[in-house]
């Protein structure tokens, strides 16, 4: 019987094939006291399970240096560092030991009550993307008990494509054929991600995740079909089962019917047709029909993703988020070096195209030591973080700032600034800047030029941007938290996430007029959110003004294609309607 499974759509496609069931990576646990000789037993077990799993994690990124770098996604081996880091996490081991040693549990079940601590502390995060590092954690703990028992990981044996007699009803295909596979399962870890790659899976599907998840970054990066947050589909799903998956929807349909397997093919069979179209843009200078030229750029997390920025056409990097350096390290940031080299091999990898780097977003409600956090503050999306926080921590933000100064000796570097505000937060970023001129001076150590940007992101700095621009060499307009500050809407409450509106009148004024300022200022302005991404938008973006957009480089085809399409003249009187309208979505839809 045919039934359809909703999930959230975080990469898009329609994907066809046989389901193959990952069991729930949950792990049965036994609950016992042990006797006060028994305590260094135990420790030394959990310090086993922990070594086993440290040692497959690290076999695996071995075995990334082996591939052919343009088929394994560069977040892959930032996120088996997180996994690593988080094996190693004083706050996770120590805690399991104390309580071993004080309430004499057993290992395992000392490891998931720790487990349950940790988790709580993530479960309160604002942050949708470290939030969800909570998946990573329990992955590796589910890991480690897998190891303490002597189980396998869930992918470790890689089923490979199979070929069979099909029916009428399979695909309408010919008669004998390489049948894809749909991974179905509860979640997916990093190094279940380096497997599902190897393993030809056509795509995806989780019962948890969401669109900040690695799971969900991967995909995208893959440019595979997926379907994350899907809740039940590990145990409704069955083993063999036909299962479509269609990305654009966020939609998982089983045991479909002929005609509902004959209509996805012909979509299947149109992307791939349209995929290819795509490819022929590549080198096609990204200009309107009556001659702007529009600057494409790419949002990358690591350095490594650089040269996957410039096999898509991107002309540039708009974002570099360099929190994934410091993320999940419990204190132990990276040092001036360390940020230097990735910097470096970042700003070397886009060959002479700039970078943009922004100074560390993170704060209260993700600290980077968690015996630092402030548990007081009921709403930390509002509390100490991004340059707040840097600006708390003079020694970090220096540290920062000095490696960004000695990266932009070897190229074009940028240094963007979050979440500012006030005017004294730019004094004093602005002198911290001199500050780490003059130690690197008296260090004498080689460093370059910077352009200087702040983000728009604040409904406050929307309204402040003739002070910003006095400062200033760009802005970014960050458009995820624009949105959510604009509408008073957290975007990691369920409850109100319908009313997260990039439509909104409101957010379309903050842009428009952002955008307007910097043009008569003459002034560089780009969107760096989600909205820059989203060919639906492209048009509006266009007649608002705006001629620099940043985005995920898996996107930037497609965007670059509706410029291609788009005359600005018309657009212009177009958008000012659009925005003034009071449902703008329902004029955007009807246009």
């Amino acid at each position: 019987m045919t039934f359809a499974i909703h999930g959230l759509n975080v990469s898009r496609g329609v994907a066809i094939g046989r389901a193959v069931l990952v069991a729930s990576s949950r792990v049965d646990v036994a609950h016992y006291f042990v006797q006060p000789h028994e305590v260094e037993t135990e420790i030394a077990r959990l310090r086993t399970g922990r070594n086993v799993v440290v040692d497959e994690i690290r076999r695996l990124q071995a075995s990334i240096t082996h591939m052919d770098p343009k088929e394994t996604p560069q977040e892959l081996s930032a996120l088996l560092d997180v996994h690593l880091m988080l094996l190693q996490d004083e706050e996770l081991v120590g805690g399991v030991k104390r309580w071993i040693a004080d309430r004499l549990y057993n290992a395992e079940w000392a490891l998931t009550t720790q487990l349950e601590i940790i988790a709580r502390q993530f479960d309160e995060m604002e942050d949708e993307y470290l939030r969800e590092r909570k998946a990573d954690l329990e992955q590796i703990v589910e890991r480690v008990l897998r190891a303490m028992k002597g189980a396998h990981s869930p992918v470790v044996v890689q089923p490979q494509r199979v070929a069979r007699k099909l029916s009428q009803q399979d695909l309408l295909l010919d008669d004998t054929v390489d049948v894809p596979l749909i991974l179905i399962a509860h979640d997916l870890s990093p190094a279940d991600m380096l497997q599902f790659k190897q393993s030809v899976f056509a795509g995806f599907v989780t019962d948890v995740g969401g669109k900040t998840s690695h799971t969900a970054i991967v995909a995208r990066s893959m440019d595979i079909p997926a379907v994350v947050g899907a809740r039940l589909a590990s145990q409704l799903v069955r083993q063999d089962d036909w299962v479509i998956i269609d990305g654009d929807a966020g939609v998982v349909i089983v045991d479909p019917s002929p005609i509902i397997l004959a209509e996805y093919g012909f979509k299947q069979r149109q992307r791939e047709l349209e995929r290819g179209r795509l490819q022929r843009l590549l080198h096609t200078p990204s200009v309107t029909m009556d001659g702007e030229k529009i600057e494409l750029l790419a949002n990358i997390e690591m350095p490594e993703d650089a040269p996957v920025a410039l096999s898509a056409g991107a002309v540039g990097v708009g974002l570099f988020r360099s929190e994934f350096l410091f993320m999940g390290r419990q204190g132990r940031l990276p040092g001036e070096e360390e940020q230097y080299q990735a910097y470096k091999r970042a700003v070397e990898g886009m060959k002479g195209l700039p970078v943009t780097i922004r100074t560390v977003d993170v704060g209260a409600d993700k600290p980077l030591d968690d015996s630092l956090r402030d548990d007081a503050h009921l709403n930390p999306a509002l509390g100490l973080r991004a340059i707040r926080w840097s600006l708390a921590d003079p020694a970090m933000f220096l540290t920062q700032l000095r490696a960004i100064l000695r990266a932009a000796a070897h190229g074009q570097v940028h240094l963007l600034v979050p979440m500012l505000a006030h005017a004294r937060e730019i004094r004093q970023t602005l002198a911290h800047l001199d500050q780490a001129r003059k130690q690197l001076d008296n260090r004498g150590v080689a460093y370059g030029a910077v352009k200087l940007g702040a983000m728009i992101e604040i409904p406050a700095a929307a309204l402040s941007l003739r002070l910003f621009l006095k400062h200033f060499d760009f802005l970014s307009i960050g458009t995820n938290d624009l949105i959510q500050y604009t509408l008073a809407i957290d975007r990691a409450d369920e409850s109100v996430a319908h009313l997260y509106d990039p439509l909104h009148p409101a957010v379309l004024r903050l842009v428009a007029d952002t955008i307007a300022e910097c043009r008569a200022q003459g002034k560089g302005v780009s969107v760096c959110g989600e909205m820059a991404g989203d060919v639906t938008l492209t048009r509006l973006l266009l007649g608002l003004g705006l001629r620099s957009f940043s985005m995920h480089p898996a996107q930037i085809l497609a965007v670059k294609q509706e410029i291609l399409r788009s005359d600005t003249t018309k657009l212009a009187p177009w958008a000012r309607r659009v925005m003034e309208a009071e449902d703008p979505e329902r004029e955007l839809a009807d246009s």
